[in-house]
Formats: C-alpha cells, structure tokens, sequence
C-alpha cells in the first residue's frame, strides 16, 4: 500500500510516522511547508522537499527579514504552487491514501486536488485547535466544513472533535481518538523515574500567543512566594512574550525560578521526572500532549479546559484539576494552593492515572490500532 503523508515538519507528526516503519507500506511524506531538508529520524520515508523556490536565491532570507515587501512581490514568481506541485506528485504516486495532518496546514492547501482525485481515499488528522476555535469564525467555518465533506477518514485527539466534525458535514468513517503524536515508550520513561525519586519541581508549559495563556500562570505565582519557596519552579518552551514578562516581574528575582526556551522531548522527560505538579493553560485545544507525557511521568497535572476536551481523561479534584478560566488569575491561583496543600490528593491521582491511563497510551498499543486502521482504509 502507498501511504502520502502532507504534513509541515513536526515532532508529533515524525512520532506518528515512525509506528509506520517496517509495516510493509511505501510510505511518501509531502513536507508542504517546504523545509527542504531532509529529515534523518524518518529517512526510511520517501520525503518530497526542496519543491517550493524556483531559485533559492543568495540573500533570501535576508531580504526576506530585512525588505518583506520587497520579499513578498518577488516570491509572487518565486514559489510554486502547492497546488499544482501535490498534483503532480499524485500523477507520480498513485497513491492508495493520503493522510493529512492539521486542517489548515496539510488539508485546505490540497483541497482542490483532493476534490478532483476522489478516488484517492483522504484521511484527515485533527490536532490541537483545527475545529474548536476555528470553527468560530465564518470564514474558517467554511474552509472546515469543505474539507470535512471531501475526507472520508478522520482521526481526532479527542472526543469532543469528532462531535464537531460531525456537526460540520462530516459524514464519513471515525477511525478514533489517538494522540496527535501516537504512543509512548513507557518503560524508557519509567527508567528516568526510578533515578528521579525526590520530585520537588513545578513544571509549566511556556506557551504564549494566540491560544496560549502561560502568562496568567505566571501572574497567578505572583505574590505566592512564601508558599513556593520550598519547591524549584521551572517554565519551558517559553518565547519572547513570556520571557519579557518573566523579566519585568518579581519572579525574575526568585532564586527558585528559571525559564527555558524550546527543549528536546527528552529534556522536557528528564524534567518531568523531577516534577510533582505539571501547570498548562491554553484557551484552545485538543488534548495537549505534553500533559499526556506529564501524566505519564507520574506528575499531577493542572491543565486547562477548552470546550470540554481535557475533561475527558481528568476529573478535576480528583486525578488533577481543570482551568475553566484561562484568564481568571485568581481561578488559577486557587488551583495551585488546592495542590500544594493536598499531598494525599496528588498521590492518589498519581496512582489512579498509572493504572487507568497511562497504559492506554503505551507506544505498542497506539501502534497497533494505528496500523490496523490503515488497513481498514486500504480494504
């Protein structure tokens, strides 16, 4: 069978790929934003790069930093058309199914291909924020409701996307809900936890922009310190806005407190394993991977809940807490010292997600549903 993948080029998309390795398919990776690098992790992938310039001229990206105007009126006859570049590539192919990942990124691009080949069978990722907060503006509304019309195959990441895929035309077969990156290689991350026994850190996801609110977490730590002077408190993944805040604020001053830019998924694990409390605040998402890996890793998790979807593996009170709130600092607030100040609470949950989570997310089982599901396509 010959497998298409169209993705931009993403860690979760590279994980979800590699359960395909010596499954016996010939799978071809479409990289649509073009990085036209080639990718080692998944070399065994037949990777389609260095498609979009016509010349990749001396000084682009200094134009393009330096003079955008310019930069844009040049890339008019510069780039070629994904369109029309996909098309081809499904001439050369003929492949059996395309898969795309992320609705914007990997599907609207390739819409009007798809509409003309529809006996290629489509299959469509759903990651993140594609259908809960994008569906409310009208224009992306119609955007969503053509692609759902035209894939016949959907995975989401959580049930309450597959709800609203539903209630936009999508009329077609559900293959599942499946993390947005596939499974986890349990025991290598019990390994870090057994040379980790003393967790004593609060870790938090740096997130800030369109949908995410890291900031508010950090505001809700202000004026907390007497509590949280006991405990190292780390923030990861964290960009410009956050450490521009961070610098401006009395945390700056913490001796306790430290930011980190983008780290390796490893490094994020070593932290983990030292962590007892995981912290991520997002107005829009699916379920957020990186509160999986925290469950994984034994730490209790408090993570926001956008249009219901998080509610779906926590309880809150009872194995973590949910952010109702995203901009309610106080709301925020009230959940860390509801943690910090129940120890039992945090073991228990621990417990209860090692027995009735955890192993659903191992990386054998995800890959086993996953390659089942492409042979019911292929059938």
């Amino acid at each position: 069978m010959r497998i298409l993948m169209v993705s931009m080029p993403n860690l979760h998309f590279f994980r979800w790929t590699e359960q395909l390795r010596e499954s016996g398919h010939e799978v071809y990776w479409f990289d649509v934003t073009d990085g036209a690098k080639e990718v080692e992790r998944i070399n065994w992938v037949k990777q389609i790069i260095g498609w979009k310039f016509r010349w990749d001229y001396p000084g682009r990206i200094y134009f393009k930093i330096h003079f955008p105007k310019l930069y844009s009126f040049i890339q008019q006859f510069n780039e070629r058309n994904t369109a029309r570049v996909f098309e081809q590539k499904i001439l050369e192919i003929q492949p059996d199914i395309v898969h795309s990942f992320a609705l914007y990124i990997s599907c609207t691009p390739i819409l009007q291909v798809m509409n003309k080949y529809t006996h290629v069978k489509w299959v469509y990722s759903s990651w993140g924020s594609d259908l809960y907060d994008l569906q409310n503006n009208p224009n992306d509304l119609i955007d969503i409701q053509n692609v759902l019309k035209r894939v016949d195959y959907l995975f989401t990441d959580c049930k309450r996307d597959y709800k609203i895929a539903q209630n936009h035309g999508f009329e077609n077969d559900f293959l599942g809900v499946l993390p947005g990156g596939g499974g986890y290689h349990l025991d290598k991350m019990k390994a870090k936890l057994v040379l980790e026994q003393n967790k004593n850190t609060i870790l938090i996801k740096g997130f800030q922009g369109k949908w995410g609110r890291a900031i508010n977490v950090l505001k809700a730590l202000e004026g907390m310190k007497d509590e949280l002077k006991l405990f190292s408190i780390v923030v990861f993944g964290a960009n410009n806005l956050v450490e521009d805040f961070f610098k401006n604020s009395e945390l700056s001053k913490w001796a306790n407190f430290s930011i980190l830019g983008k780290i390796a998924q490893n490094e994020v694990f070593n932290l983990m394993a030292k962590s007892f409390l995981f912290i991520g605040n997002s107005r829009s998402d699916g379920i957020p991977n990186t509160m999986i890996e925290a469950i994984c890793m034994n730490v209790f998790p408090i993570q926001s809940n956008p249009g219901g979807a998080t509610q779906e593996l926590i309880t809150d009170g009872f194995n973590g807490f949910l952010i109702e709130d995203t901009e309610n600092i106080e709301h925020i607030r009230t959940k860390i010292r509801q943690t910090l100040n129940n120890k039992e609470l945090i073991k228990k949950a621990v417990e209860y997600n090692a027995i009735n989570l955890v192993p659903s997310f191992d990386y054998d089982t995800i890959k086993k549903k996953v390659n089942n599901s492409y042979l019911k396509v292929f059938n």
